[in-house]
């Protein structure tokens, strides 16, 4: 048998422990098995060449580690990169170590940087006592040589007989255990026919500072700016221990993560993968298993810059669980290694009463790996996971973001990122179905205008200059990358035309379980304020700088927020309720408001985070409503023409974005007369927004807070305030995250009451506890207050005869649609907002049946004679 014709399988399950108990527990004893013999060593010369260290590694950057050759290259001169093992331990800093590895040095000038070490961090620390966020974070005690080749040991610099970073070395570092707990160490540099080079022994290291992971580094810095060169290549990496913490299965990849919505009898999965694109042979299959057998769907590999991977089935039977498997073989040079990630696609909740859906949006990096989301998430058991917007930050993993260069590299960027979120959320969706829409931070924005796909000026550089422009700054094929792997699980686009520069489009349909989603892009197509307001206006980063200019008289002004092409799809969307639809909602990356407030001085929100966070009942004074373009209170007319739609199918709006978890009932000629939305809270604040209206504030409290009622928002627009949860000082640690009102959001549609119940929880608690909840909510809502305008008159009672209710269109004279709702009981009377005739269309859409009265008279009063339908 040859030895490729070995395979060796390996299970990529849970990264997440049983329990947090809300908080942040000592991950090692969830996650690793010791004190126990350990006896490691790197196998890169069993790898193909690739983009890609391996799945017992995390590698700070992505981009910046690969494999040629048989060993770890680091591929940039640069400061703090590090490649972490993922697999073992040393928890308690006592362990007696011995580690080594062999270094090639691939650059010729590093000793003209002044500073840096070559060689291991050992006891890496991040900010929670997790692997993880060592992995991404970890600062820990670095050894080595520096590029000048002295001997480095922490902080301190110990000088050598060599000039430079030798051609060829073999490091080896040992600790012993020392009288006070701590531990002396020896670190040895020899050249590659084992001579000795360098060595200091001796050295007293508190057991502090060696608990941690275990990484290799290349630190190069200095006053030189980084370069795009290979720096040092890494082989035959070893430690030997007899009493550290070791999990061989802790992987993470070549398979990091799949998520996957049903729509109408089609199934899509988008399985992201880590970059092996380039190993020959490799296949990815998709398998379902049936009878306790695993039948293959399909097979791919591994072909798109965003190194995803889409499947799509038609004919799907949603009406049971089916548990799914993706599978990637790899051909090493020793055996077939198989990697498989599997999760269960759920039975479509079509026949149940209630149908829930998790909300999450704004994920900075505060709280990574947030193993507290999922175990709080898991006790409400949703059906659907709605991630809408921010999953992540161009700050996401330090480094800030690449926006240029090597256009592989700008994508192996943006996938560390995407795999950190991955990391943290993807037992969320492994099993249920999950909407997904980028936002500006997706796609490397602060704000976006994408002016219908057009190209931002970057002339200037990337900041603020660029987005006022309006378009994109990155590149189209990027940004087509960002949402392949986003949204390509999604269901089909309603109109798939891309938009300019050959940027796709995904806004769609999402029929699931009796609920109708509409899924919309507000960025992709809207107007950029500068290119449509007065010069007059000073427009910087779509905040008015100009004191004396008033936007409200520019309420009408040609501006486009969803585009003529969303536009007919919502106005599709609204009559359309086939399938079983019971309850229609709007997914978007942000609301159709501006529930914000700034102090009364500041002309824009860069003071945001530098706000004083109030103390519990405090009501913070001088602020003023805020005029931020790049919410959706602006452009005016669009908004209203937006709500107006969607008050038509008495939908329910979802959104995220604001960084401030607020519920509000939307409204254009009056105050309440449109329908209810929903911002959801972030996950990880970064811009800890607030809503301190100048209002009486003399009987405010924490629990009964005197900013809800109605009023105008920065832009006039009129929404009326049910609740918000705005941030104040918790007086907990970390306060970054205690302080900012962090958490996510369920909202519950009840198919049977048709109502809407929307919770709004808490970081750190147990949502099925007291106190869970930011003050306000829960809030329950019907159906039909998502057209809360008054009725004017009245058709006549419909009675239906029947099992099955139909949906009722009711069109003006002009045949014009006033609204549509599959009517909630078999007898029912529908308000019209005027007396006159219309025509009233029954039917049922998953049977064909349709009848309709034509000069139908509404009158003032209710009563009358019966519209009878027999279904």
């Amino acid at each position: 048998m040859k030895r490729r014709d070995y395979i060796k399988t390996f299970l990529l399950g849970s990264t997440l422990p049983l329990t947090t108990n809300f908080g942040f527990s000592r991950a090692v004893d969830h996650f690793f098995k010791g004190p126990l013999a350990v006896d490691f060593k790197s196998d890169w010369a069993n790898w193909p060449d690739m983009k890609w260290a391996g799945p017992q590694y995390w590698g700070n950057r992505l981009q910046d580690w690969l494999i040629r050759d048989g060993k770890l290259v680091c591929d940039v001169v640069g400061n703090n990169r590090s490649l972490h093992l993922l697999t073992v331990q040393n928890p308690n800093g006592d362990a007696t170590l011995d580690l080594s590895v062999k270094v090639d040095r691939l650059h010729d000038e590093l000793e003209q940087y002044e500073a840096g070490c070559i060689g291991f961090r050992i006891g890496a620390k991040g900010p929670f006592d997790d692997y993880r966020s060592a992995a991404v974070f970890g600062k820990g005690l670095d050894v080595g040589l520096t590029p000048q080749g002295n001997l480095k040991i922490g902080e301190d610099e110990i000088e050598t007989a060599l000039s430079a970073l030798p051609k060829s070395f073999q490091l080896h570092f040992s600790s012993r255990p020392a009288d006070d707990s701590g531990q002396i160490v020896t670190l040895t540099v020899r050249n590659g026919n084992g001579a000795l080079l360098a060595e200091r022994g001796g050295i007293r290291v508190a057991a502090e500072d060696l608990k941690g992971n275990f990484a290799l580094l290349s630190h190069v810095g200095g006053k030189r700016s980084s370069e795009e060169k290979p720096t040092v290549a890494f082989s035959d990496w070893t430690i030997n221990s007899g009493s550290l913490y070791e999990n061989k299965d802790n992987l993470f990849g070549p398979i990091c993560f799949a998520q996957y919505t049903q729509n109408k009898g089609k199934l899509k999965l988008t399985a992201q993968l880590a970059p092996v694109e380039e190993i020959k042979g490799h296949e990815v299959e998709l398998a379902f298993q049936r009878n306790g057998r695993w039948e293959t769907a399909e097979t791919a590999q591994v072909t798109h810059p965003g190194r995803a991977i889409n499947f799509q089935l038609t004919d799907w039977n949603g009406s049971e669980a089916v548990p799914y498997r993706v599978r990637l073989k790899l051909p090493l040079q020793d055996s077939t290694h198989q990697y498989d990630y599997e999760g269960t696609i759920a039975a479509e909740p079509s026949d149940r009463d209630r149908v829930k859906a998790a909300v999450f949006s704004c994920n900075a990096q505060y709280g990574f790996p947030d193993a507290d989301i999922y175990e709080g998430v898991s006790k409400l058991e949703p059906d659907v996971a709605l991630f809408l917007g921010d999953q992540f930050y161009e700050s996401t993993g330090g480094f800030g973001a690449q926006y240029d260069g090597d256009f592989d590299k700008t994508c192996l960027d943006y996938l560390r990122k995407w795999m950190m979120f991955g990391w943290s959320y993807r037992e969320i969706y492994r099993n249920i179905p999950s909407a997904f829409i980028p936002d500006d931070h997706d796609v490397y924005h602060g704000n976006v205008w994408g002016e219908a796909g057009g190209k931002a000026d970057i002339t200037k550089g990337f900041g603020s200059a660029a987005q006022d422009t309006g378009g994109y700054k990155m590149r189209p094929e990027w940004v087509n990358m960002v949402q392949y792997t986003q949204t390509s699980h999604l269901p089909d686009a309603y109109d798939p035309t891309p938009v300019k520069q050959g940027i796709g489009v995904y806004y769609t349909h999402w029929n699931y379980g009796g609920v109708s989603f509409a899924i919309l892009e507000d960025r992709k197509f809207k107007s950029a304020p500068k290119n449509v307001l007065p010069e007059s206006a000073q427009v910087h980063n779509g905040w008015i700088q100009n004191d004396d200019f008033d936007i409200k008289q520019y309420r009408d002004i040609d501006a486009d927020l969803l585009g003529e092409r969303q536009e007919k799809f919502l106005a599709d969307w609204v009559e359309d309720w086939s399938n079983g639809a019971m309850l229609k909602a709007v997914l978007s990356q942000t609301n159709f408001a501006t529930v914000a407030t700034l102090p009364a001085a500041a002309k824009d929100d860069s003071v945001v985070p530098g706000l004083d966070i109030p103390e519990v009942g405090e009501y913070v004074q001088g602020d003023q409503p805020t005029v931020d373009m790049d919410s959706n209170g602006w452009p005016m007319a669009k908004r209203d023409k937006a709500v107006r739609t969607i008050r038509k199918g008495f939908a329910f709006h979802i959104a995220g974005d604001q960084h401030l978890a607020t519920f509000v009932q939307y409204g254009v000629d009056e105050h309440g007369d449109s329908g209810y939305a929903f911002a959801g809270p972030a996950l990880n604040n970064l811009w800890p927004r607030r809503f301190w209206p100048p209002v009486d504030s003399s009987s405010h409290s924490y629990e009964n807070p005197a900013y809800t009622g109605e009023h105008l928002d920065g832009f006039g627009n009129r929404i009326t305030v049910k609740a918000v949860a705005n941030p104040h000082n918790m007086h907990q640690e970390p306060a970054v995250l205690h302080n900012r009102s962090v958490g996510y959001g369920l909202v519950t549609f009840d198919k049977t009451n048709r109502t809407i119940k929307t919770d709004c929880i808490r970081r750190f608690k147990d949502p099925t506890q007291a106190g869970a909840q930011y003050p306000g909510w829960p809030v329950t809502i019907g159906q039909e207050d998502n057209y809360g305008r008054s009725a004017g008159a009245w058709l006549p009672k419909i009675q239906v005869s029947g099992s099955v209710l139909p949906v009722m269109k009711i069109y003006d004279e002009q045949r014009e649609l006033v609204y549509a709702l599959r009517l909630p009981s078999a007898t029912y009377q529908p308000k019209v907002f005027k007396k006159g005739l219309y025509t009233v269309q029954l039917s049922v859409p998953e049977t064909g049946f349709e009848q309709t009265f034509e000069r139908v008279k509404a009158k003032k009063g209710k009563g009358g004679k019966k519209l009878r339908v027999e279904v």
